[in-house]
């Protein structure tokens, strides 16, 4: 009997060990060289752990956001940069054998770092190497790895068609992968919606190793949560099939800005009527910036209007004078391109730059960020806007886009896909503060001034919930520590508002044990 008991007492304490996660990089290693492999590709060669002398390299060549780039930044056990479905596979058998997290990562532009970063041992599977684009013009569809970026997405479509592009971010860098699956989002959206209202087929590995490489083998559910809901809660995504949209050999792009001095509320106030209900070839963004005033140490709000129309500058001249002839746009604000060089204008590089930058996938320019967001339901009042342009003045280094809605995305029903921010919405606001001085004190005091600037915002945006952008990732408005229920849905609803249900029933149908969780992950319903 005394023996049985030893005997059982061993058996629950080594049940209990091998629960507990495995924190040596050796350990892992060996793990990958057990599991299934390519002989020419072998699972190991695709890793790094710190001792390797590339590892940092790796891990902070997709890191844009110093916030979490810091020697006190919780750092992976390993990097896995698949290259192959079976490193994939291998990796999540070794995450499930040494109970370890897994981080999705493709281009590293998660504002919260949630790709690279975890409070538990961890590893990243970073996808930058899943590259392949092939642009079917027949069908006029594309198939996209998730590794690639948005930049070399516009170049391979513009290399086959000077007609054809796709709805997508401004950024240039952003990685396929996390951005789709979140909604993406970009200057074309009032013609054709987010990027997700033009995916037709996805691939996805389950946390078992299983592939699937279409939408029926992996069930319209879950390609449903894949397109807006964060795809790092339902597995990995492979890449996606996309549908592109015809754009005209000529687009027609301005920049004009105005002080508060030369009357830029008024044209604000305009704006808010005019940019979602124009003509919806047209995308005129406002964003606001504080600059230097005309005395000594003086700080004043310049409002700009960067525009685009898919069409002549002729065209351009005639819709902007008859539906924001307040602005005064004049025929030399006005530069006709090809739609691939309006990526480039778009992205913020200087005129003339050539489109092979588009295929530059590293981040040059690198600096501290907090970014959040907002919807506008109905028109800010004129008293309201010149409280928000003082409160500008005040916090300082807050900048404030705003984006215009209507058109196409008035007409996307919102259950269509988890995005739900369709009808009824004017426009999305995004928050961003930038710094480049190091130090916990700095940072501090940069998270404090958009937080406040967040907070003063509260009147004239969405309430019940107050709406949030999932691709512009805020760990302020809710954060998952135990992976339940009720933290997901703080932030989950704010996300995903009346498709949030739908998500956790689909998440809970196919992910029971909550293997893909984070801290803004779809929780499971227990």
């Amino acid at each position: 009997m005394e023996k049985l008991l030893v005997i059982t007492l061993l058996l629950i304490l080594n049940s209990v060990a091998t629960s507990q996660p495995v924190t040596d990089p050796v350990a892992f290693l060996r793990c990958l060289e057990r599991q299934p492999t390519d002989p020419a590709s072998p699972n190991s060669a695709v890793a790094y752990i710190p001792t390797n002398s590339s590892f940092t390299t790796v891990l902070r060549s997709r890191i844009p956001n110093l916030r979490f780039d810091k020697p006190t930044t919780p750092k992976p056990l390993a990097i896995v940069a698949a290259a192959t479905w079976t490193h994939i596979q291998a990796a999540l058998g070794c995450a499930r054998e040494l109970s370890l997290q897994v981080r999705i990562r493709s281009g590293g532009h998660d504002f919260e770092g949630l790709s690279y970063t975890s409070t538990v041992p961890f590893f990243v599977l970073d996808m930058f190497s899943f590259r392949t684009v092939d642009v079917n013009l027949t069908d006029g569809t594309a198939w996209v790895d998730a590794g690639v970026t948005t930049g070399e997405l516009y170049y391979r479509i513009a290399e086959k068609s000077n007609v054809l592009g796709f709805p997508a971010g401004l950024c240039t860098t952003l990685g396929v992968g996390g951005h789709f699956s979140g909604g993406g989002y970009g200057t074309i959206m009032r013609k054709y919606g987010l990027s997700v209202d033009n995916v037709v087929g996805s691939g996805i590995v389950d946390s078992n190793g299983n592939i699937f490489t279409d939408r029926v083998s992996m069930g319209e559910d879950r390609f449903w949560a894949i397109r807006g809901g964060g795809a790092a809660s339902f597995g990995v995504v492979l890449g996606y099939k996309i549908r592109l949209v015809p754009v005209p050999e000529k687009v027609t792009v301005f920049n004009v800005g105005r002080t508060v001095a030369e009357g830029a509320v008024d044209l604000i106030m305009k704006w808010q009527s005019f940019a979602h209900s124009t003509d919806r070839n047209l995308f005129v963004r406002l964003t606001l910036t504080l600059v230097n005033g005309t005395k000594p140490g003086e700080k004043m709000v310049l409002a700009s209007f960067i525009g685009m129309y898919l069409g002549g500058s002729d065209k351009t001249f005639n819709v902007m004078n008859r539906d924001f002839p307040e602005l005064k746009l004049k025929r030399t604000d006005c530069t006709e391109m090809r739609w691939i060089e309006s990526v480039v204008f778009w992205a913020g590089f200087p005129t003339g730059t050539p489109i092979s930058v588009l295929l530059n996938r590293t981040v040059t320019n690198k600096a501290f960020h907090k970014r959040k967001s907002d919807y506008v339901k109905r028109p800010i009042s004129r008293i309201g806007l010149g409280l928000i342009l003082k409160k500008l003045v005040e916090v300082e280094n807050v900048r404030m886009f705003f984006n215009p809605y209507g058109g196409r995305m008035g007409e996307i029903p919102s259950s269509r896909t988890p995005f739900p921010h369709r009808a009824g919405n004017l426009y999305k606001i995004e928050y961003l503060v930038s710094w480049s001085e190091a130090g916990e004190d700095v940072e501090k005091n940069q998270l404090a001034r958009a937080r406040e600037m967040y907070e003063f915002m509260s009147p004239y945006v969405s309430k019940n919930p107050r709406e949030a952008f999932f691709n512009y990732r805020d760990l302020d408005i809710g954060s998952s520590v135990n992976s339940t229920y009720e933290e997901g849905k703080v932030y989950g609803v704010k996300y995903f508002k009346d498709n949030f249900e739908r998500l956790v029933d689909i998440k809970t149908l196919i992910d029971a044990e909550n293997f893909w969780k984070n801290e803004q992950g779809i929780p499971v319903r227990r």
